[in-house]
C-alpha cells in the first residue's frame, strides 16, 4: 500500500547518539510531504482527465462504429438503387424493343396494303383507259359512218327550209 502524506508525517525515527538535526529532517519531510500531496492532487487529475477521455474514446468509438454501419447500408442500398435501375433500364429497352418492332410490323402491313391498293388502282386505271379508248374509237366509228351524211340536208335549200319552221 502506497505511502500518504500523512504516513509521512507520522513517521518517527528513532534517535541515536549524535543523529541526524531534527529540524533539517523536519523540513526535509515537511518539503516532501508536499511535494507528495501535489504528486497525488496531480494523479487524481490525470485519473479524471485519463477517465473523461476514455469516456469521449468510448463514444467516438460508438460513433465510428455507427457511421461505418451507415457507410455499409448506404453502399448497400447505393448497390441496390443500381442493381434495380439497372434491372429497370434494361425493361424500359425491351419495352421499347417491343413497340418499335409491333410500329415496324405495322408499318410494313401497312405498306403492303398500301402497295396492293396502289397496283389495283393501276389495274383499274388501265382498264378505265381501254374501255374508254374503246369508247372514243367506237363514237369516231360512228361518226366516220356515212348515216351521219343521209341525216344531212342535200342542199342547201331544204337547210333553210328547216330553220325557217
Amino acid at each position: 500500500m502506497p505511502l500518504t502524506p500523512l504516513d509521512i508525517h507520522n513517521k518517527e525515527f528513532t534517535r541515536g547518539f549524535r543523529g541526524y538535526n531534527e529540524d533539517e529532517v523536519n523540513d526535509f519531510l515537511d518539503q516532501v510531504i508536499k511535494d507528495y500531496e501535489s504528486v497525488i492532487r496531480e494523479r487524481r487529475e490525470l485519473e479524471e482527465t485519463v477517465e473523461k477521455l476514455e469516456e469521449k474514446l468510448s463514444y467516438f468509438k460508438n460513433i465510428e462504429e455507427t457511421l461505418n454501419k451507415s457507410i455499409l447500408v448506404a453502399q448497400e442500398t447505393g448497390e441496390e438503387v443500381k442493381r434495380s435501375a439497372t434491372k429497370e433500364a434494361r425493361l424500359i429497352v425491351k419495352e421499347a424493343e417491343k413497340n418499335a418492332d409491333r410500329i415496324i410490323n405495322e408499318s410494313l402491313a401497312k405498306s403492303r396494303k398500301i402497295t396492293m391498293e396502289i397496283e389495283e388502282l393501276k389495274k383499274q386505271s388501265s382498264v378505265y383507259r381501254t374501255r374508254f379508248r374503246m369508247l372514243i374509237e367506237a363514237q369516231l366509228e360512228m361518226l366516220k359512218n356515212e348515216d351521219w351524211d343521209a341525216l344531212q340536208p342535200a342542199e342547201r335549200g331544204e337547210e333553210y327550209e328547216l330553220e325557217m319552221k
